[in-house]
């Protein structure tokens, strides 16, 4: 991406979200003022009756990508944008917002910082799974929060075996199972019970969701630990969620493998003097109140 121009920047957004609408026309005029272009791909340029650029294109002259919604639509970026390397600015429209960190409020500001280079660009890993169906490979997907193993319709538990390598871990009876990476830590598996990891930090983590067992707890695994989880037994109606967004149907004695790609990565854009720990304290409000600072 060296001979990319600067002042081109790709603009994603949620199309069924009309705050999301206005501020992509609020930027687009802006962008127009300050010799900024935004690039819009075809789903993106119909919903708003502009000029958009084909999916190559797009993914060729963005010298990165400001995106307009919140943690959901950052997803759906994310995979349109696997394995391209452009660097990805969320602005927050949804709720808590742990991936769409931007304030619509300094939107423009931001997108001036980013193309002056007062920014760093974060590596996030990203979970690959393969679902095995005897000797054939049914599907191979990427996830940059989570795969999550659940029920159907019906409120019954799911026997589940799990192994790591070679080694079988547990035998879980519960509602389903979460695998994670540190960026989706923050989202169902902390639900489930489980630990916030900063997105820096090599692992995995598997959490139960509402295991019959007092003594089913999250795990954390290592970067070259290769996860098998299968379905025991006579379950159907299995479902394998992608990010909350896609799902695919598991059958008993399927395999799915997970582990964290070495190859593709998720790159997010952190601001100068905005941290994944100012993040925290903002979004999960841990605040100082009633603390005395050290020296006071």
């Amino acid at each position: 991406m060296e001979n990319v121009e600067k002042n081109k920047v790709g603009l994603l957004f949620n199309t069924q979200k009309p705050e999301a609408i206005d501020m992509a026309w609020r930027l687009w005029r802006w962008g127009k003022s300050n010799n900024i272009k935004f690039l819009l791909p075809p789903h993106e340029a119909s919903a708003i009756a502009l000029p958009g650029v084909d999916d190559e294109k797009w993914r060729e002259e963005s010298s990165f990508a400001v995106i307009l919604g919140g943690d959901g639509t950052f997803l759906r970026a994310a995979r349109y944008t696997f394995g391209c390397g452009v660097p990805l600015y969320g602005i927050n429209l949804g709720r808590l917002g742990f991936l769409a960190i931007g304030s619509p409020e300094s939107a423009e500001n931001d997108i001036e910082e980013i193309i002056s280079g007062k920014y760093s660009v974060q590596l996030r890993r990203l979970l690959k799974g393969q679902v095995w169906r005897g000797n054939r490979l049914v599907h191979e997907l990427y996830a940059l929060n989570d795969l999550v193993i659940s029920k159907g319709s019906l409120a019954r538990v799911v026997d589940i075996e799990v192994r790591v390598g070679k080694e079988i871990l547990s035998l879980f009876l519960a509602d389903g199972l979460i695998l994670s990476t540190p960026t989706g830590s923050t989202a169902y598996a902390l639900s489930a019970g489980g630990p916030i990891v900063p997105p820096h930090v090599p692992c995995m983590i598997m959490a139960p969701i509402c295991a019959h067992t007092l003594y089913a707890r999250p795990v954390i695994l290592s970067d070259t630990d290769n996860i098998c989880v299968i379905p025991k037994g006579d379950a159907r109606n299995l479902m394998l969620t992608q990010d909350g967004q896609l799902g695919y149907e598991l059958l008993p004695g399927d395999e799915l493998h997970v582990m964290l790609d070495n190859q593709i990565f998720v790159r997010t854009i952190q601001l100068t003097g905005r941290s994944y720990y100012d993040l925290l304290r903002e979004k999960l409000r841990w605040g100082f109140n009633g603390i005395r600072e050290a020296g006071d």
